[in-house]
C-alpha cells in the first residue's frame, strides 16, 4: 500500500530526528540514531532491535515538523502509531506503522490530530492510552512538544532534551 500513495514525500531530509530510548538496570538511557533508519518501519525496528532495554526500546521519528511516530520494539514485536492519522495520505512510512498493526482505515475516516494505531504501547510505564491521545490532539502543541510530553510522563525528558527538536 505505502508504494501507491500520491505525493509520498518520505526522503529523509524530511525526517527532523530519530531517537531511542531504553530502560537498563531501572534507568533510562538515550541516544539519537540517524535519519536513514527511519526510512522504512522495518529499518527502523531492526535499528530499535540493536539495542537492550527492559520492557523493550522506545523509537520517535519526526518528519517535516507534522507529525511523529511512535515505535516499541520489544523483541520480534513491533508496537507504533502515528500522531496525526492523516499524515498515513502523505507519508509511507506512516502508512506502513497503519499496516503493521493491522489497522485498515479510509481516507474519508481520517481526521486532522487523531492518532492512529497501538496507543496502549506505553501503558505498563504509565501512560495509557487516553491520556496518550490528549497528548496527540492538542492543538498547542508541535510533535517535539508533544514528544517531550510524552517523556516527561514516562521519566526520560532529561534525557532527551538536546535530542528532541523542531525541524
Amino acid at each position: 500500500m505505502s508504494e501507491d500513495i500520491e505525493g509520498q514525500d518520505d526522503d529523509v531530509e524530511s525526517i527532523d530526528y530519530v531517537v531511542a530510548v531504553w530502560r537498563e538496570e531501572g534507568r533510562w538511557t538515550a541516544t539519537a540514531l540517524p535519519a536513514e533508519s527511519a526510512t522504512s518501519l522495518d529499518d527502523l525496528a531492526t535499528a530499535l532491535r540493536r539495542l537492550p532495554g527492559e520492557g523493550g526500546v522506545l523509537g520517535f521519528v519526526q518528519i517535516a515538523d507534522e507529525f511523529f511516530i511512535g515505535i516499541r520494539q520489544t523483541g520480534d514485536r513491533t508496537r507504533a502509531f502515528v500522531s496525526d492519522g492523516t499524515a498515513v495520505l502523505d507519508w509511507g512510512l506512516a502508512d506502513e506503522v497503519l499496516e503493521a498493526v493491522g489497522l485498515q482505515v479510509e481516507d474519508d475516516d481520517l481526521e486532522e490530530l487523531e492518532p492512529v494505531g497501538d496507543l496502549s504501547l506505553y501503558a505498563d510505564f504509565g501512560l495509557d492510552a487516553t491520556e496518550l491521545g490528549f497528548i496527540c490532539t492538542d492543538p498547542d502543541l508541535y510533535p517535539d512538544e508533544q514528544v517531550r510530553a510524552i517523556a516527561k510522563k514516562l521519566g526520560f525528558d532529561p534525557q532527551i532534551k538536546s535530542l528532541v527538536r523542531s525541524g
